[in-house]
């Protein structure tokens, strides 16, 4: 219908004046902009809709969803049921799924609870999206119970189920599943073996992952894909194989992509292995000019090593390529508000979360917590390393999370980058001291369960 994103632009200013009162055609514009990823004018052209219908709602709502702009998904069903529309099995997989890359379980409970207070049906699609929502937000058992109720399930229900089961460490649980699943008849796909490697991976299975990697070949005729190829990789190293997987990668009838050669080099941090950084590093810089993180990583495995020469070269690097690192966030939702944080972010509150922070670290220290300075990325003072890695966004909404709810409320935080190695130390501190539990989700989609 559409020829290009300026011929939507133009013909929605057409309509926009003439203030046309068809609905149907109103909402294929908003349809239009949201495809082409002009969500704030096909927003414009929403709100200027002297009617609406469930499809329009439902559209605006997926269209923020689909272009990675969740809160706005959230409010704006919120602003739906002020306004007294109905929402249907579509609108609600919208919502799900934003609540789930969000991490904001209370409102994604209240989404499940108004599916069922309506009685809508809870079909393959609302089922899995559910699933996946509990999972995200560290609600592993209430994902399985979700599953376990579906009326059917297919391939991709089994895959959702088995890499919720593998982020959150179930690498046993997961292989049963995968097990289970192709016992009762379902045929695994890709994706089913990306998540049930990966569930390896994380659970130090190697000899099973390897087994199912064959199996994969063999018996189902799935050729390997960078996905799978990167589990065995981020395999092997998490076992401190970093050999074996250097000859891996060697060996692959594929060239390496920037997330393999990344898992590798993740795992010479953890094993503090600065020689197959270099080589891995250098390749990995060459593939992905553009990526902050890798110049991170690679800066901190050489900060660990004591190389301050090399990381200077890294920083020259990233001068000469213009690269910079993305501001880092971290989200917390308190009684059904997201609330955002960053570092040198003006908060309203932000005296009463620093008076919080220093409480926590001072109970913290007693048991012997002591900064891990390791990740700062160039060769300064330990005074201002330490100051600050305790700016990090997600302490601030440890700080924040401990204001605002009662002792034993379970705290969830989502953050947009890795969480470093500091912030992990402190948190499981914090969970020991104050006895509160804390789940904690980053970029790589890691669910860290601090008890």
């Amino acid at each position: 219908m559409y020829a290009t994103c300026g011929s939507i632009a133009s013909a929605g200013r057409v309509f926009g004046g003439m203030s046309y009162r068809n609905v149907v055609s109103w909402t294929s514009m908003v349809d239009g902009y949201c495809k082409c990823g002009l969500v704030d004018d096909a927003r414009e052209m929403f709100d200027e809709m002297p009617h609406r219908n469930l499809v329009t709602w439902s559209i605006m709502i997926n269209g923020y969803a689909k272009n990675n702009r969740f809160e706005e998904a959230v409010e704006l069903f919120e602003v739906m049921q002020r306004e007294g529309v109905v929402a249907n099995e579509t609108v609600m997989v919208s919502v799900v799924s934003s609540c789930a890359h969000l991490g904001a379980l209370g409102v994604g409970v209240m989404a499940h609870e108004y599916v069922v207070e309506n009685g809508m049906s809870v079909n393959l699609v609302l089922g899995t999206a559910l699933v996946e929502m509990y999972w995200r937000c560290g609600e592993m058992e209430k994902a399985v119970r979700v599953f376990q109720e579906l009326d059917e399930k297919d391939s991709l229900s089994w895959s959702s189920i088995i890499k919720g089961l593998a982020v959150h460490g179930h690498g046993h649980k997961a292989v049963g599943y995968f097990s289970e699943m192709v016992r009762l008849g379902f045929v695994p796909r890709d994706v089913t073996f990306t998540a049930v490697l990966s569930a390896c991976s994380h659970g130090g299975l190697v000899e099973k992952g390897f087994e199912i990697y064959e199996m994969m070949k063999r018996d189902y005729g799935i050729e390997p894909r960078l996905e799978h190829y990167g589990c065995i990789v981020d395999m092997l190293g998490r076992a401190g194989k970093l050999a074996e997987a250097e000859r891996f990668i060697e060996k692959m009838p594929v060239k390496p992509n920037a997330p393999i050669l990344g898992a590798l080099l993740g795992a010479c941090k953890i094993y503090k292995n600065a020689e197959v950084a270099e080589r891995v590093g250098n390749m990995l810089l060459e593939a992905k000019p553009e990526h902050s993180g890798y110049y991170v990583l690679l800066s901190n495995i050489y900060a660990c090593a004591g190389k301050w020469e090399k990381i200077e070269s890294v920083r020259e690097m990233m001068k000469e390529k213009l690269v910079k690192k993305p501001p880092a966030w971290s989200v917390i939702e308190i009684d059904g508000k997201i609330n955002k944080f960053s570092m040198g972010d003006d908060h309203p509150e932000m005296g009463k979360i620093r008076r919080k922070w220093e409480e926590i670290l001072g109970k913290i220290r007693l048991v012997g917590y002591k900064g891990n300075t390791e990740d700062a990325f160039f060769d300064v003072d330990e005074e201002e390393k330490e100051s600050a890695i305790h700016m990090h966004s997600e302490k601030l909404a440890i700080a924040y999370g401990m204001i605002k709810t009662k002792p034993g409320t379970i705290i969830r935080i989502v953050k947009n980058l890795r969480v470093c190695e500091d912030c992990h130390t402190v948190t499981k501190h914090i969970s020991e001291v104050y006895g509160r539990e804390f789940i904690v989700r980053d970029r790589n989609r890691r669910i860290c369960d601090f008890q």
